[in-house]
C-alpha cells in the first residue's frame, strides 16, 4: 500500500514503516504529524485518485529528527565581459519524518530475527573426548629467490666477405 502526497508543497510517495526528508517541518522531533493532502492511494491493485484530493484521507508520520540539513548546492552567477563572478553556496534544511499509516492502516508487523544456529566443523572436534585439538597457527612459507637467467648461447656469425672494390667509373674489378 502506498500513497502520493503533498507536503510543504511538494509531491512524496509514502509506505507506511518508509523514511522520508520533506522541508522543515515546525514540529519538534517525536512529535505526530498528520497530512491530509493525500492525491492518491493505491491498496492492493486498487486505486484511488483525488480531485485534487481524496476527503476523509490521512497519513500519519512521526517527526524522528527535525534537524537535518542536505548537501550542499553550489549557485555561480556570471555576466561575460563584464568581471561580474558570485559563488554562493546553500544547504537546505529538512525534516525526516517516518510513516506510520496510511488511511488508519499500519505497516505490517516486521517478524523477530531468527537466531542462527552455530554449527561447528568436524574438523574442530577432537577425537579423544576431553582433549580438545590445539589450533596451530600456520607460518608463511619461505620466499625461493629468483634463479639466475640463462643467457642465450650466441649465434654463430657468418664472416663478412669484403665488398668489391669500384672504381671512379662504378666497374668493379
Amino acid at each position: 500500500m502506498y500513497a502520493i502526497v503533498e507536503i510543504a508543497g511538494q509531491q512524496f510517495k509514502v509506505e507506511a514503516g518508509k523514511k522520508i526528508f520533506v522541508h522543515r517541518l515546525e514540529a519538534e522531533e517525536g512529535k505526530e504529524v498528520r497530512f491530509d493532502q493525500v492525491l492518491l492511494i493505491e491498496d492492493e491493485g486498487k486505486i484511488t485518485i483525488g480531485e485534487p484530493v481524496i476527503k476523509d484521507a490521512v497519513v500519519e508520520g512521526v517527526v524522528v529528527d527535525d534537524k537535518v540539513r542536505g548537501d550542499k548546492v553550489i549557485v555561480f552567477k556570471k555576466k561575460r565581459k563584464k568581471g561580474y563572478r558570485i559563488k554562493n553556496g546553500h544547504r537546505q534544511n529538512f525534516s525526516q519524518v517516518e510513516i506510520v499509516s496510511i488511511n488508519g492502516i499500519g505497516s505490517p508487523k516486521k517478524a523477530a530475527p531468527k537466531k542462527e544456529k552455530v554449527v561447528v566443523a568436524e574438523a574442530e572436534i577432537s577425537e579423544k573426548p576431553g582433549k580438545a585439538k590445539k589450533a596451530t597457527a600456520k607460518k608463511p612459507a619461505a620466499r625461493k629467490e629468483a634463479a639466475p637467467e640463462k643467457k642465450a648461447p650466441a649465434k654463430k656469425v657468418a664472416e663478412k666477405k669484403p665488398a668489391a672494390k669500384k672504381t671512379a667509373k662504378g666497374k668493379e674489378k
